[in-house]
């Protein structure tokens, strides 16, 4: 659903363009891509990141990528098919749902995917350390969401307790290995 929508209003099926782009921990120049949450139509718009089986129905046309939906359960045979994708889209339809996170993580450390992860629809500030510890690269954020202090927030943590995609052992076992 587009981050303008709220759960009680339908979602527009006009494709979306996010002004905020953060990708590689860095405020993008320009956003390209735009996400197209209509799954019956392919969006003049281009690049797009379209509906899974819109994508699936339309492979061949390399200014499409998939955006997964936050109940998308990746089987083998979905990750094969879209593996080959120069990115992929994980929509998330409200901030509260953490299904995204699991996603990506999976996406990266079991499946392997090294293209570009992206977070979509009601992506927020207060999320973005999260994201890019679970795999995401690049984040389009909400309308009303601020470029700078999504910047800040990237980097508001110098020390992780928990291991992450990027980091792999925990603080404590970094502790005790130098201590050996």
């Amino acid at each position: 659903m587009p981050s303008n929508a709220t759960a009680g209003d339908a979602p527009s099926m006009a494709p979306v363009h996010v002004d905020h782009l953060i990708a590689d921990g860095e405020l993008a120049a320009e956003n390209a891509w735009c996400v197209s949450y209509d799954a019956e139509a392919l969006p003049e718009q281009r690049p797009a990141f379209v509906p899974l089986a819109l994508w699936e129905a339309n492979q061949e046309d390399t200014e499409l990528a998939p955006l997964l939906p936050s109940d998308c359960e990746l089987t083998a045979e979905l990750v094969k098919s879209i593996s080959a994708a120069p990115a992929i889209a994980i929509d998330f339809p409200a901030f509260t749902d953490g299904r995204g996170y699991s996603i990506a993580r999976l996406l990266r450390e079991r499946f392997g995917y090294r293209g570009e992860i992206r977070a979509v629809g009601d992506v927020l500030v207060d999320q973005l350390n999260y994201m890019q510890r679970c795999g995401f690269n690049a984040m389009a954020l909400r309308d009303d969401q601020h470029p700078d202090d999504a910047l800040r927030a990237l980097n508001a943590f110098s020390v992780r307790y928990q291991p992450d995609v990027e980091e792999r052992q925990a603080l404590f076992e970094k502790r005790l290995n130098a201590d050996s």
